[in-house]
């Protein structure tokens, strides 16, 4: 397998981006975050790293520290990230570009992460991303990912479906863990799968509908009739 896919032009209504390992790269800086909350909580954190990508902390604390799964603990303890450790991130590849453009048509899209609003605006303010228009976090839905509640309340914000299951083929989800996968996939959505956090192998697993190295392989083409047409490129030929 190889990223030598020849370029596909496809249109879509809208388009929802997850955020960490999709837009930014913070995975050092959660290293020593999860470090940091491990030492608190009296956890090895090589424990909680094995599975904490792309779930929400409120999930991960109900399972490893029940008396700390509160949204004034998770928010305060994320909110503090971008503070302390924000010189451990940098925007994916491509992410920029493809916000920039979506802005500038007008683009429907929006965020739907597992981080809490503290976490969120904090790194997009510390890298100098755009804020979005339409927002879900983790406090957003009683379920995180996998579960699609939150990519069904990102179409419904939107005003591309409901909050339920249907399929929503003509709605893109950008997505690089195996769970957000699951997720957009669940909620009746396209997935395009990013090899940012997880391995080739992991990614390929979840069963996206295209598998990229970065967000340098989209472009936005147009946004005429209320679609919104994307160039993919090299992507991974299987």
């Amino acid at each position: 397998m190889s990223y030598t896919a020849p370029p596909v032009k496809v249109g879509f209504r809208g388009l929802l981006f997850d955020m960490d390992g999709t837009i930014i790269d913070s995975t050092a800086a959660v290293v020593n975050h999860w470090h940091t909350v491990g030492a608190e909580i009296g956890m090895d954190p090589k424990v909680i790293l094995r599975t904490s990508h792309g779930r929400r902390s409120i999930d991960i604390l109900k399972v490893l520290a029940p008396e700390k799964a509160n949204w004034d603990y998770v928010r305060y303890m994320e909110g503090l990230l971008p503070k302390l450790h924000g010189e451990d991130a940098v925007e994916i590849p491509g992410a920029r570009t493809l916000l920039d453009s979506l802005i500038a048509a007008r683009a429907p899209w929006a965020i739907v992460t597992s981080g809490t609003e503290p976490l969120v605006n904090g790194w997009l303010d510390r890298i100098k991303l755009p804020h979005p228009e339409h927002l879900v976090t983790a406090e957003s839905v009683k379920n995180g990912k996998p579960d699609p509640a939150c990519y069904n309340l990102g179409k419904q914000r939107l005003n591309l479906g409901g909050d339920d299951s249907s399929s929503s083929p003509d709605v893109i989800v950008f997505e690089d863990s195996p769970a957000g996968i699951l997720s957009g996939k669940a909620a009746g959505c396209k997935v395009i799968g990013l090899v940012t956090s997880h391995t080739l192998d992991q990614v390929v697993a979840a069963q996206p509908d295209w598998i990229i190295e970065d967000l340098r392989s989209v472009e936005m083409v147009e946004c005429a009739g209320g679609v919104v047409t994307l160039q993919i490129s090299n992507a991974l030929a299987q």
